[in-house]
This record gives structure tokens, C-alpha cells and sequence, in this order.
């Protein structure tokens, strides 16, 4: 009888700590407080690249968490303020940005975005005409998405 009651208590206690998790997370289809996660993270894709193609640095200010990372295609790695540092300087600007493609995946209270883009940009002076793939991470810190993360890579021109 002893071994059934710890049976039973052990499976009450994996219940009362699995059920807030499992609620937290929303239903099988994505759906949280607030709306699908999906389509949270999609909008705010769309406002980023916004904001890169308008140098809205208050709009980047919001979306990018203060410990950041950012890797360029051409390499370089640059943090929030260095970034915001750039566009204000127009040593960053874009002037064009076509999302081709993109997946959104999600894990609880992070979403790991991967995207296939066209970009017309200029960095350091220098110009930049072609696709790249990027990945972006976001973290909702305090009831907000946040990107701590974002990388982009160029898509070397198809050899003829």
C-alpha cells in the first residue's frame, strides 16, 4: 500500500509542475495570450526590416535587447549600440530588402526566425547587391519580443 501512495503522490507532483508549463505554452496550434506566436513574430519581422530600410533607430531601439549581438555578412560583429551607432552615421544604410522566404520556429518564449532576403545595402562604403540568409533570435523578456540575436550570411553568385 506504501508503494502506491508514493506512486500516486510522485504523479501528482510531476502533474502540479508539468500544468503550468503546458498552459504557458499555448495549444498545439502556437495560440498564446496575445495571439498566435507565429504571427507575433511575423509582424515584427516586417517592423524590423521597416525600421533597417527607414533608419528608424527608436524602432530598433525597442526591438533589439541591450546585450545583442549582430554578425554582418561581410563579417563584422556589432553589438545594439554599435549597430544603432551605424545607421545613425549612415555607415549602415539599406535601401532595399525583399523577404523571399522565411520560417518562424518556436520554443516557448524564444522564436528562431530563418529568412532568404534580396538586399541592396551599403556598409563601411561599401555597396552590397544580393541574397543573403539570415537568422534571428527572439526572446520575450518582461512581456516583450526581443532580438538577441541576428546573423546574417551572403549567398555566394550561382557560378555560370
Amino acid at each position: 500500500m506504501r508503494k502506491v501512495n508514493l506512486i500516486v503522490l510522485a504523479l501528482v507532483a510531476i502533474y502540479l509542475l508539468a500544468a503550468p508549463l503546458a498552459l504557458g505554452q499555448g495549444d498545439k496550434t502556437g495560440k498564446a495570450k496575445g495571439g498566435n506566436v507565429e504571427e507575433q513574430i511575423k509582424a515584427l519581422q516586417a517592423e524590423v526590416v521597416q525600421a533597417q530600410l527607414k533608419g528608424d533607430i527608436s524602432a530598433l531601439e525597442k526591438f533589439y535587447a541591450d546585450d545583442a549581438m549582430i554578425v554582418h555578412g561581410d563579417g563584422t560583429l556589432s553589438t545594439k549600440a554599435q549597430e544603432i551607432a551605424n545607421l545613425k552615421s549612415g555607415s549602415q544604410k539599406y535601401e532595399s530588402i525583399s523577404v523571399h522566404e522565411q520560417k518562424i520556429h518556436t520554443y516557448g518564449d524564444t522564436a528562431v526566425v530563418n529568412s532568404e532576403s534580396s538586399v541592396i545595402a551599403t556598409t563601411s562604403g561599401k555597396p552590397y547587391n544580393g541574397k543573403t540568409c539570415s537568422t534571428r533570435v527572439w526572446v520575450k523578456q518582461k512581456g516583450n519580443w526581443k532580438v538577441v540575436a541576428y546573423q546574417v550570411t551572403r549567398v555566394a553568385p550561382a557560378s555560370k
